[in-house]
């Protein structure tokens, strides 16, 4: 199967089961000070309104050891700005991504270098695919729900066989 991006700018340094995985430890390994976080299916089911203590308080920690967090979702602006409430830091909504432009202005943001931040999502073609194409970090979560927008669902099937060439096992 042959991909219309350059070869590696879909593979994810990292796959991890759940944001939790991601602790002042992981990011240290990594050189890490800063994360783009996505938020449906990576921090908050899609869809979901409903609250997440486990995610608050991983979010709280993680600020606590300094780490600079900032939201980048595709989600409805009215969406984002309900979770940014609640998660307590910065971001936006109606991202664009894959656009590096959505990455560069996050970056701008949170004053850091690209090769200090790590993008954080469940998805190849706008978590892993931005973030490369913008010189960070890129780490793949598995996604909550497997509910999402019918375009999401497609993409699954896709994501798998590009994952699967990288070696990973990717489950549905």
């Amino acid at each position: 199967m042959s991909l219309a991006v350059p070869r590696g700018l879909l593979r994810p340094r990292d796959v991890i089961d759940h944001i939790r995985d991601i602790d002042p430890d992981f990011l240290a390994e990594r050189g890490l000070r800063g994360l783009l976080l996505d938020l449906d299916n990576t921090l908050i089911p899609y869809g979901s309104y409903e609250e997440r203590a486990d995610v608050m308080r991983w979010a709280a920690d993680l600020r606590r050891a300094e780490t600079r967090l900032y939201l980048l979702s595709n989600a409805t602006g009215k969406r984002a700005r309900f979770w940014l409430d609640k998660l307590g830091f910065e971001g936006v909504g109606m991202a664009g991504k894959p656009n590096p432009r959505a990455f560069h202005r996050a970056l701008d943001s949170l004053g850091l270098p690209a090769r200090q931040v790590g993008m954080v999502g469940d998805q190849l073609f706008t978590d892993v695919l931005g973030g490369n194409l913008a010189g960070m970090h890129t780490i793949l979560v598995h996604p909550l729900t497997v509910n999402a927008l019918p375009h999401t669902r497609a993409t699954r099937k896709l994501e798998r066989a590009v994952l699967k060439r990288y070696g990973h096992d990717w489950r549905p």
